[in-house]
């Protein structure tokens, strides 16, 4: 599956490119808990056609109900400035429409998009830019522009301003059954996966579509994928000829996520080799992770692939895992 918010955009542009009304909700506020986080999207067409989610469903079926003529039904789109809109007010509302207990969000509609900006806005996301919308409240005007750094959601009485982009990556060092399983898990997860393994016997068997394959050696590989902070890099080889020189170069990169597939003893007499041959030390080495995966008792390929992939995500989303924060206490404590 391709990034969520480039699929309803795409699909949004190719709804108003063909001359179709549609709409598009944005999660704008949210108070208590709420199903959907801030700058989710959704596109709805006025014939009930939906992408994306703003919601666990209740919400969505509402704003079918209220804008398309789904099922035969009278609801009208209307055209003008955008609108904002709040749900769950009260617990009865909230109970309607399946939110948490105290839960209340906002959303702004914006009425048939310009499809030119949104052919504009697709077109760079697809280039792996990092793009701002601005949408004036006024009027729906859309203003677009290149950011610097990914950014949250605001708003206020002027102007909505949105940071789309670009796509999390994986590149996947060696080739093999963990490799697909876990290449599968991040495709519905959104990101966009590479695939390197200079061992063509490895890979002639890959039957997993839409993933890039590379045959070039790893360690250029990972200099030529230029890993950002939407990056994450992950060996599978167990091969220090193939892993290692990968590894170090993805330490030198802004990735996310660097990390080796194997035991403990593995992953110790790889830094062993790193700090006595490529002159690394234990603070350069902090942001390698070995072995991977969070602690499930995995034992198969896909049990290790789900594992892998939890890491990768907590990791994603600033989550503080068991490891890591038993660290942060035994350092406290020592401070």
């Amino acid at each position: 599956m391709e990034n969520l918010d480039v699929m309803v955009l795409r699909t949004l542009r190719d709804w108003r490119l063909a001359g179709r009304r549609a709409l598009l909700s944005t999660v704008v506020r949210t108070w208590g808990s709420s199903p959907r986080p801030v700058g989710s999207i959704m596109a709805l067409a006025e014939d009930g056609a939906v992408v994306g989610s703003v919601s666990g469903g209740c919400i969505e079926d509402d704003l079918i109900a209220r804008y398309s003529r789904a099922h035969g039904g009278d609801g009208a789109m209307p055209s003008g400035a955008p609108a904002l809109v709040k749900y769950g007010i009260t617990a009865d509302e909230a109970h309607r429409f399946g939110l948490p207990c105290g839960g209340t969000l906002e959303l702004l509609l914006e009425y048939d998009p310009d499809p030119s900006s949104l052919e504009t806005l697709v077109a760079a996301l697809e280039q792996g830019r990092l793009m701002q919308r601005t949408v004036s409240l006024a009027d729906g005007a859309v203003q677009l522009a290149e950011a610097a750094s990914p950014a949250e959601l605001s708003v206020d009485n002027v102007e909505l301003v949105n940071t789309f982009g670009p796509e999390y990556r994986m590149l996947l060092i060696g080739a093999g059954q963990l490799a697909e399983y876990l290449a599968t898990m991040a495709k519905f997860s959104g990101f966009a996966v590479t695939l390197c393994d200079p061992r063509t016997e490895y890979h002639t068997a890959w039957s997993l579509p839409g993933v890039a394959i590379t045959t070039e050696m790893p360690d250029d590989a990972v200099t030529a994928f230029k890993p950002d902070r939407r990056t994450c890099v992950v060996a599978l080889t167990h091969d220090p000829k193939l892993d290692d020189l990968a590894l170090l170069e993805a330490l030198n990169s802004e990735a996310f996520y660097v990390g080796a597939i194997g035991s403990r003893r593995n992953a110790e007499a790889r830094r062993e080799r790193m700090i006595d041959h490529f002159d690394q030390t234990e603070a350069s080495l902090a942001r390698l992770r070995g072995p991977i995966g969070i602690y499930i008792g995995s034992k198969t390929p896909p049990e290790i692939a789900v594992s892998v992939m939890a890491e990768i995500l907590a990791v994603k989303n600033a989550v503080a895992l068991p490891r890591e924060a038993a660290v942060a206490v035994a350092k406290a404590a020592v401070e």
